[in-house]
């Protein structure tokens, strides 16, 4: 059986930096039912608090921070580019772990977003990039989709498993 990483905000888990959560989402809860779940906030494991001040990445390429070329930055200034790296590593442990090649992350997250993110200015603007998580896990070779991509994700699924 296939595991599924999963943004922990997405299960209903307060870990945002607002210290809000997303969900519930119907398909996530079948997962979860089955077994097929390992949850993640990348934030969090990487050490950070909830709540904590919101983050961007200026220009909005996670690609970027991993290479060292730009930090994740907060509102306030401070750089928390070595939380947000770590909670990226936690993530490709526990893909080399369980054997994962899915992933469902949080859409425009500095962290997890898979097709967009704001572009570092804190206006609200959002450019085609990804987040520090997603990155490493497209890297790594990772399928990732985010909370509004759920069918495509779902089929992924069924033809890893040979269902299609």
């Amino acid at each position: 059986m296939e595991k599924i990483l999963v943004s922990r905000c997405l299960l209903g888990h307060r870990v945002r930096y607002d210290g809000g959560a997303h969900g519930p989402f119907d398909l996530l809860g079948v997962w979860q039912s089955e077994g097929r779940i390992v949850p993640l906030c990348p934030e969090v494991a990487g050490g950070l608090p909830t709540p904590r001040p919101p983050a961007e990445i200026p220009g909005g390429q996670g690609g970027a921070v991993l290479d060292g070329r730009v930090a994740v930055v907060t509102v306030g200034g401070e750089d928390v580019t070595t939380a947000f790296v770590a909670g990226a590593e936690a993530a490709l442990e526990l893909i080399a772990r369980h054997g994962i090649r899915l992933a469902v992350l949080k859409a425009r997250s500095p962290s997890c977003g898979n097709l967009e993110n704001y572009d570092g200015s804190f206006s609200g603007t959002r450019v085609a990039g990804e987040g520090v998580t997603a990155a490493a896990l497209k890297r790594a070779g990772v399928a990732v989709f985010n909370e509004t991509e759920l069918v495509a994700a779902q089929r992924l699924l069924a033809a890893l498993e040979g269902n299609a």
